[in-house]
């Protein structure tokens, strides 16, 4: 086991509770294993490239297990871990992020071994705010938590009317939310698997996903807008045959520009997945003009010769 700090308030991170003394408490049902119930199997996302054409869920339920709330009912050891994240000075600031079912899904994750500490907050927005961690084997990780109560709904129901992965879908909030997260997990697996470099998704659970962190702790990845690039022109050719990637995964980014896109170690990696859509969406073709126009201006001020017509077209041409 690895060693922790504790000093609450730091900004370091903090031991959260060690696996042993979690393991026997609540089912493992959760969190990027095999489904293990007829519930998990039905809500569970279909990502091989196969399925592009069959990208549907059925019968979508993101409400808590029975047997999970009577077990955290009666779980002391759940009571401690909610206080303890309660108690520690440098998680009051975001207190509305955490609520019981968040406690809950970060208390399974924990007890599933894909977390081991918990840090302070790296980015902060309307939809979510995302932790620096420590996960297995020392790995340093983010873990994204979808506010529930204040996430922008109208914006999210832009890209979920019309995506046949959210067919069935209401118009509750919290619904909505956990779908929303779900989904940016499967959005993830799908353009890392199409060679896409994405932060590598590890686990989900509720409004909770865990992902690599791109950059080291304390030391976030830069975005592309506030770096001095060298060589415009390859990294130009990167984020087009990334781009390019996407949608041979089926995939449509749908939000891509220079804020979204980090540079670690010379290295560029595309964030915020989340709200890609499909290409049987109505309105795939208008986020990928939206795309490519946004990054085409982007690099035409750095000195590339590129426009959005000539990007969208290398995107959209097959390979040979």
């Amino acid at each position: 086991m690895m060693s922790f700090w504790s000093n609450p308030g730091s900004g370091k991170i903090q031991k959260l509770m060690s696996y042993g003394d979690m393991i026997d408490t609540m089912p493992l049902n959760s969190g990027g294993k095999e489904p293990s119930s007829e519930h998990e199997k039905n809500i569970s996302m279909k990502s091989n490239k196969d399925d592009f054409e069959f990208d549907t869920w059925t019968n979508i339920d993101f409400t808590d297990d029975e047997v999970d709330r009577i077990s955290r009912k009666n779980d002391r050891k759940f009571a401690t871990f909610k206080k303890r994240i309660k108690d520690t000075d440098q998680f009051k600031v975001e207190a509305n992020v955490f609520d019981d079912s968040t406690y809950a899904a970060l208390y399974k994750l924990v007890q599933e071994g894909h977390i081991t500490a918990l840090g302070g907050p790296i980015s902060s927005g309307k939809e979510a705010i995302v932790f620096e961690a420590y996960g297995e084997n020392n790995r340093e990780i983010a873990i994204k938590i979808y506010r529930i109560n204040t996430s922008s709904f109208r914006q999210m129901k832009d890209y979920l009317i019309g995506d046949p992965r959210f067919s069935g879908i209401g118009s509750d909030k919290r619904d909505i939310v956990l779908a929303w997260t779900r989904k940016e997990f499967a959005n993830l697996k799908r353009a890392k698997e199409g060679g896409v470099r994405v932060p590598e998704p590890i686990a989900v659970k509720l409004n909770v996903l865990v992902m690599e962190l791109i950059g080291v702790e304390g030391n976030v990845a830069p975005k592309l807008q506030n770096i001095e690039l060298k060589n415009p022109d390859i990294a130009y050719e990167i984020v087009r045959d990334f781009m390019k990637k996407i949608h041979l995964s089926g995939l449509v980014h749908g939000d891509l520009s220079e804020y979204n896109i980090l540079v670690h170690d010379g290295e560029i990696c595309i964030i915020d997945i989340g709200q890609a859509v499909t290409h049987r969406h109505p309105k795939a073709s208008t986020y990928l003009h939206r795309d490519c126009e946004n990054i085409s201006k982007f690099f035409s001020r750095k000195g590339v010769e590129t426009s959005e017509e000539l990007l969208y077209d290398y995107i959209t041409q097959e390979s040979s």
